[in-house]
Order: C-alpha cells, then structure tokens, then sequence
C-alpha cells in the first residue's frame, strides 16, 4: 500500500529528491510472494503524472486514483485514508505482511488493527524525520526512506 502523495511531499521536502519505486519493489519484495501492491495517488489529468502512473503498472502496482479536488478557498483534498485503511484490511486476509508506504500518523490505528485484530506483520517505509512516532512504534519494522530509496 503505498500513499504517493504522502511519499512524494515527504520525500521532497526532506531531500529534494524522489523516491526510487523500483528499488523499493526490488528491496520489499525479495523472497517473497506479492498477492496485492496498491499504489493511491490524486489525479490531475496531466501527462506527466499518466506516464509515472504508467510506470508504477509496469512494475506491479495497481493504480487507484482520486479526483484531485480545488475547494473554492484555494484549499485542496485527494487523501486516500479512508480508502487505503479499507483495502488493507480487506487485502490483507491473503497475505502474511503487509507493507504501507506513507508517514501518515493517522496510519498507526491501521497498523495496530492489521498487527493484533489481524496477526499480520506490519511493515512501514517512510521518511523518518517527517513519520509520525505513533506509526514507527506501531509497526512491527520501520524502514527509513533514505539513500538508495531515493532517486538521483
């Protein structure tokens, strides 16, 4: 499950730099069976953005996207909370880890739930300085996104 907003905004404010999806699917991976890889990202309608999500369907990623929506106050909305918190929930009955992709503290109810309710072992890749605290310590692993992770 891997939030692309959260992933981008934190991954360029801390380093100026892009996370790598490729080398993240090569290190998470390894050894193991993907029964489901969901990337949630906001669509803007632009090529730029059609040709990444292109991408991510070529590594192995379903693609769900969001409306992005402009409120009149100059404010935006395309979270994916709800909807990420829901398919791991339903998806994670078949798996045996499951790997989230965001620093979203919100998060940490999600993982907590998939790790007792569920038994599964949780997994949180994300950039350190700017995950919540609640998400590490509820995972059962965090992977810091840093140096290779990153492109460039």
């Amino acid at each position: 499950m891997a939030d692309v907003q959260n992933v981008y905004y934190t991954t360029r404010q801390a380093f100026s730099r892009n996370f790598d999806y490729n080398v993240f699917w090569a290190q998470a991976t390894a050894g193991r069976d993907v029964v489901k890889a969901i990337a949630y990202a906001v669509d803007r309608g632009d090529q730029k953005q059609q040709a990444f999500q292109k991408i991510l369907r070529a590594i192995g990623f379903e693609v769900k996207l969001k409306p992005f929506i402009q409120r009149a106050d100059g404010s935006a909305k395309g979270d994916w909370d709800v909807g990420i918190t829901i398919d791991a929930l339903e998806e994670s009955a078949d798996a045996d880890v499951v790997i989230l992709v965001s620093g979203d503290g919100d998060f940490s109810i999600l993982v907590d739930k998939l790790r007792t309710a569920k038994g599964k072992r949780v997994e949180v890749y994300g950039v350190e300085a700017l995950t919540a605290k609640s998400l590490m310590d509820a995972a059962d692993q965090f992977i810091p996104i840093e140096g290779k992770l990153l492109l460039g």
